[in-house]
């Protein structure tokens, strides 16, 4: 067996941990936003086409590259996967056009408005999106080819009119708070439902007004505590916020107890995790200080990504992305076996407290790995990076 490399662009190979057959390579490909001025400033905020600002989701696949552009409340489309730095997208939705920006269209209301949207997912050619800050996931039965098309119904609310948490009500099966993220893992739909402390799974894709088939971290649908109102454990959450697995084992980011957790197989009912990671055991959720997080342990980690036996985590508040290659699917604290955005693993600084680079990092918030590449929502960066992974 050979030791483990990670190699960035033409720089030496980052320190080997964990062993396997063949050395991972990353590369950063393509930078989309505008760029950074000298390396020093932040890159401009401004919509257009082609500038982002604080992005928290992405997704892509053969067909489509979809980025969340959290702070101008709209989702950009491109036509295929960009091949060009600052390419402009093809498409806008949640705003009139691609220069403007605000909440809920700025203020034209939430029928065909964005409120801090997040996560990003397409199934059997639907888009869905967690429209946060509205508490919903919008769905447009086909992915738009035009600017400006009104989703066709939203999970979490009635009807397109409605933004209040939990309906304007009490928790309830039905009701949202803060959704931040979506998966699709073993035919089954899944949403964290963020402010609620629980994951809401239907069996399937969902209908509108469908409950979930089960929820996971609470005692009941009417309960929204945070850990369950006893303390952490292997069936809490504190800040559920991202969802990846396959038919063998499910992932889910607890952001806020600073650790995964994970299930294997994938649950079809309320149960304890058989893993985690970031954390010694199923009790703690340390927030581990500078200097201290090494290849094992989590600062907010809001994204994971799994593609294959190759589990990606934005372990947000370090400013990295660490890999799990064989994907752990049992036991406590197993480190990483590499790391971007960091030259190794006692590192966590923002942008490694220097500049704006190609292959720096400042807050990565949304991930997705896919053949080989990984498009990150370098959130403090203004950008998504778009990484070869071989």
């Amino acid at each position: 067996m050979s030791k483990l490399t990670v190699s960035i662009s033409s720089s030496a190979p980052l320190p080997a941990v964990g062993a396997f057959s063949q050395a991972l390579a990353a590369r950063p490909a393509v930078w989309l936003g505008a760029s950074a001025p000298f390396g020093l400033a932040l890159p401009a905020a401004a919509p257009t086409p082609n500038q982002l600002y604080a992005p928290r989701g992405v997704y892509f696949d053969d067909d489509w590259l979809i980025v969340a552009d959290s702070g101008n409340h709209r989702l950009l489309i491109w036509h295929g996967r960009p091949a060009t730095d600052q390419a402009p997208a093809d498409v806008v939705l949640g705003q009139p056009d691609f220069f403007s920006e605000g909440p809920n269209g700025g203020g034209r209301g939430p029928e065909n408005g964005l409120h801090l949207p997040t996560g990003v997912l397409v199934v059997d050619g639907r888009l869905y999106v967690a429209d946060a800050c509205n508490h919903r996931v919008l769905v447009w039965e086909q992915v738009p080819q035009t600017s400006d098309t009104p989703p066709n119904y939203a999970l979490g609310q009635p009807d397109l009119h409605t933004v209040t948490e939990n309906r304007g009500g009490v928790v309830s099966a039905l009701g949202m708070y803060w959704p931040y993220g979506i998966g699709f893992v073993n035919g089954r739909f899944l949403v964290t439902d963020t402010g609620n402390r629980r994951l809401l799974v239907w069996n399937g894709l969902p209908a509108p007004e469908q409950p979930p088939d089960f929820i996971m971290g609470q005692d009941g649908p009417d309960k929204g505590l945070e850990n369950r109102g006893r303390g952490v454990g292997p069936d809490t959450y504190r800040w559920p916020h991202a969802i990846a697995g396959n038919d063998a084992v499910l992932y889910v980011a607890d952001a806020g107890n600073h650790r995964l957790l994970g299930w294997t197989p994938p649950p079809t009912a309320d149960r304890p995790a058989d893993l985690v990671i970031g954390q010694p055991d199923f009790h703690h959720a340390a927030e581990w200080p500078y200097g201290q997080q090494g290849p094992q342990a989590l600062r907010f980690p809001y994204a994971i990504s799994l593609d294959g036996d190759l589990l990606a985590c934005a372990d947000t508040a370090n400013n990295r992305v660490l890999f799990w290659q064989g994907p752990p699917q049992t036991g406590c604290f197993p480190a990483a076996d590499a790391v971007i955005g960091q030259r190794n693993f006692a590192q966590n600084g923002e942008n490694r407290w220097e500049t704006v680079a190609r292959d720096t990092l400042c807050w990565p918030y949304g991930i997705h790995l896919r053949d080989g590449r990984l498009a990150i929502a370098d959130s403090g960066n203004n950008r998504v990076m778009i990484w070869e992974i071989q």
